[in-house]
C-alpha cells in the first residue's frame, strides 16, 4: 500500500513530455533520449572490440554512475523534503520507467543520520543482460555494467559518500534473474572490482592485456566441443558434463526429460564421442511402433515365423552390432517386450521371432523416456528389474523453460540452419521477437523452438529481422507494450490507451448510446449470474443505480 501511495505521489508519466515538433523529450526539466536497445547493444560490442572487455566494462560502469547521479538529483527535487526512504525508493521506479530493468528492493538497511547503507536488489528484464545474451551468448561474468553503475551513482548521490553496488547473479550468466549487493566503498576492502569506478590508466590497459591472455589460455585448455548440442545454462552444463564423462565408457545411459528436449541429439553426441563412433547408430522410437510388431523390429524375425514373414530379417539389436542402440520412449514398451529386452541386456544374446537360435550382439545401449518410470513401476506398467538395468547412469535434460538463457544461442543457431534451405539471410530477431521467445512457456521445448524459428526464417524478408508476427502462427502471445503517448504528447496508462482505442472504434459508425448502455448492463448481469450486487461492482456503480437503470430500460 505504501509503495502504491508513493507511485501515485511520484507520477512519472505525468512528468514526461514528447515535443515532436522540436525533436525533444523531457522528464520534468531533464532532456531525455529514446534510443534503440539494439543500437546501444551494438555500441557496447564496439567498445569491447576496440577497448577490450575490462576497459569497456569500466567505461560503461562510470557512464551508468553519472546517469544515476542525475536521477538522484531529479528524485530529490520532485519530492522535495519528503521521507528520505520514500525518496530513495524512487530509484527502482526510475529504473523501470526508463526501460533499464525492473528493480525490486529485497533488503535495505539505512541510517540516514550516520550515512550508513547496506542493500540488495533483484532485477528482472535487464536490457543489458538481454543484449549481452543476444550478442555474445552466455557470459562467465555479470553483464549489467551500466545499470550497476547507475545504482551506485544514485545511492552515492543520496548519501554524499561512495556506495558501490556489485552484481552477484546475472541472467547473462544463466541465472533466473539478476541480483546486486550494495555497501559503502570502504566495506569492499581492497576488492579489485572498485578499479572499474576509477578513470583508466596505463596500468589498467596492461592488466586488461594480462587478463585477456589468461582468459584465452583457460578457454583453450578447458573448452569441450559440444557439437550440435547448444547451450551454456547451468542446467545444460550439468547434463552435458554427465554425458561427456560417460561417452567413452560402455555404461548404459538413461536420458530423462520432457518430450522435445532433444534426447536423441544427446544420444547421438554420446555415440559420436565414444569409441564406437565409426559403427552404426540405430534409433528406435518404441512409442511409434505397433505393439504386435515391436518385438520383430527389436529382435528380428525368422522366415515363416508368421503369415507374411517371407524372409528372415535382422532386428535393430543386430543392426546396431558394434555400435549404439538408442531406445527412445522406452517407458512405452509393452510388458512382454520388456521381458525379452531384459534378457538381451543380461545375456548379450538375441533370439529372432520364430527362431530357436541365439545370436551374440555387442551393443552400447542408450535409452530415453519422458515417463516417470518409478511411478510406472508402482502402477505395474514397467518392470523394476528392467528399470534398474537401464538406470545405471541417469541424465536429466532440463526443459527449455528452465534454461531460458540458452534461447538466444539456440535461436541464432537455428536461424543459420534454415537460412540455406530457404535461400535467404536474416539479421536475427527483433527485440520484441526475442523478448517473446524468452517469455514463452515452451510446452514443446526445443522442438517447438525449432518449428517457430523455421517459420520465422521463411516469413522474414531477406536481409531483415525475424519479427514477432513471423514466429507465432496463431498470433503473438499476449504482451503489453506499456504506456502510450496521446496526440498531445502525454504518456498515459496502457489500460487507458486500450480503452481509448475501443471508444474510437465504437464511434466510427452509427452509435446509439442507450442501446449500448442497455447491452452493457445485460452483459454485466449475465456475467454475474443474475446477482445485481456483483454486476454493479463490474460496472463500477451501486446496486441501487443498476436496479434503477434496468427498470428504466424495461419501462422504455
Amino acid at each position: 500500500m505504501a509503495e502504491q501511495k508513493l507511485i501515485e505521489q511520484f507520477n512519472l508519466r505525468s512528468r514526461l513530455r514528447f515535443n515532436v515538433d522540436e525533436g525533444q523529450i523531457w522528464l520534468d526539466e531533464n532532456r531525455m533520449l529514446l534510443l534503440h536497445a539494439r543500437a546501444m547493444g551494438a555500441l557496447r560490442r564496439e567498445l569491447f572490440d576496440s577497448l577490450g572487455a575490462e576497459r569497456a566494462k569500466g567505461l560503461l560502469i562510470r557512464m551508468g554512475f553519472a546517469s544515476g547521479q542525475q536521477d538522484a538529483e531529479l528524485a530529490k527535487k520532485l519530492l522535495g523534503a519528503g521521507d528520505p526512504y520514500d525518496v530513495f525508493r524512487i530509484g527502482p521506479e526510475l529504473h523501470s520507467f526508463e526501460g533499464l530493468v525492473k528493480a525490486t528492493i529485497v533488503q535495505a538497511d539505512l541510517d540516514w543520520e550516520r550515512g550508513s547503507f547496506a542493500g540488495e536488489v533483484d532485477w528482472h528484464n535487464s536490457w543489458e543482460a538481454d543484449s549481452h545474451l543476444q550478442l555474445f551468448g552466455i557470459s562467465d561474468d555479470p553483464a549489467c555494467w551500466t545499470i550497476v553503475g547507475y545504482a551506485s551513482g544514485y545511492v552515492t548521490q543520496f548519501f554524499n559518500r561512495p556506495v558501490i553496488f556489485k552484481e552477484t547473479a546475472c541472467v547473462a550468466c544463466g541465472e533466473a534473474h539478476c541480483h546486486i549487493v550494495g555497501k559503502p566503498v570502504e566495506a569492499w576492502g581492497d576488492d579489485p572490482y572498485l578499479n572499474y569506478f576509477k578513470p583508466d590508466d596505463l596500468q589498467g590497459q596492461l592488466d586488461e592485456m594480462r587478463a585477456e591472455i589468461s582468459r584465452l589460455r583457460r578457454s583453450l585448455g578447458t573448452e569441450c566441443t559440444s557439437g550440435k548440442l547448444i547451450g551454456a545454462s547451468p542446467g545444460f552444463k550439468a547434463a552435458f558434463d554427465l554425458i561427456a564423462r560417460a561417452a567413452a565408457s560402455p555404461i548404459t545411459v538413461l536420458l530423462l526429460g520432457e518430450t522435445g528436449v532433444g534426447k536423441e541429439m544427446f544420444a547421438r553426441w554420446i555415440h559420436d564421442h565414444g569409441d564406437r563412433s565409426d559403427q552404426p547408430f540405430i534409433a528406435v522410437n518404441c512409442a511409434a511402433i505397433p505393439h504386435d510388431l515391436l518385438e520383430s523390429e527389436l529382435f528380428g524375425v525368422q522366415k515363416g515365423a508368421y503369415t507374411g514373414a517371407q524372409q528372415s530379417r535382422a532386428g535393430r539389436f543386430e543392426r546396431a552390432h558394434g555400435g549404439t542402440l538408442f531406445l527412445d520412449e522406452v517407458g512405452d514398451l509393452p510388458l512382454a517386450a520388456q521381458v525379452k529386452l531384459l534378457r538381451v541386456l543380461q545375456t548379450g544374446e538375441v533370439e529372432r521371432l520364430g527362431d530357436d537360435q541365439t545370436r551374440k550382439v555387442d551393443v552400447r545401449l542408450v535409452a530415453a523416456t519422458n515417463v516417470d518410470l518409478q511411478e510406472a513401476i508402482r502402477a505395474g506398467r514397467f518392470r523394476a528389474d528392467l528399470y534398474y538395468r537401464l538406470a545405471t547412469y541417469p541424465v536429466l535434460i532440463p526443459p527449455l523453460r528452465d534454461r531460458r538463457s540458452d534461447i538466444p544461442l539456440l535461436a541464432a543457431a537455428l536461424v543459420k540452419k534454415y537460412e540455406a534451405p530457404y535461400h535467404k539471410q536474416v539479421q536475427g530477431f527483433s527485440d520484441r521477437a526475442m523478448q517473446a521467445l524468452m517469455a514463452y512457456p515452451w510446452p514443446g521445448n526445443v522442438r517447438e523452438l525449432q518449428n517457430l524459428v523455421e517459420r520465422g526464417v521463411l516469413l522474414a524478408p531477406s536481409g531483415g529481422l525475424v519479427e514477432i508476427d513471423h514466429l507465432f502462427a496463431g498470433g503473438a502471445p499476449a504482451h503489453s507494450l506499456g504506456a502510450e503517448v496521446d496526440r498531445a504528447g502525454l504518456v498515459g496508462h496502457a489500460g487507458d490507451a486500450t480503452r481509448q482505442r475501443l471508444y474510437e472504434a465504437i464511434l466510427q459508425d452509427g452509435f446509439d448510446l442507450e442501446q449500448h448502455e442497455a447491452k452493457l448492463l445485460e452483459l454485466a448481469v449475465q456475467r454475474a449470474g443474475g446477482n445485481l450486487t456483483h454486476a454493479a461492482k463490474l460496472l463500477g456503480i451501486t446496486r441501487r443505480q443498476l436496479a434503477y437503470r434496468l427498470k428504466q430500460g424495461v419501462e422504455g
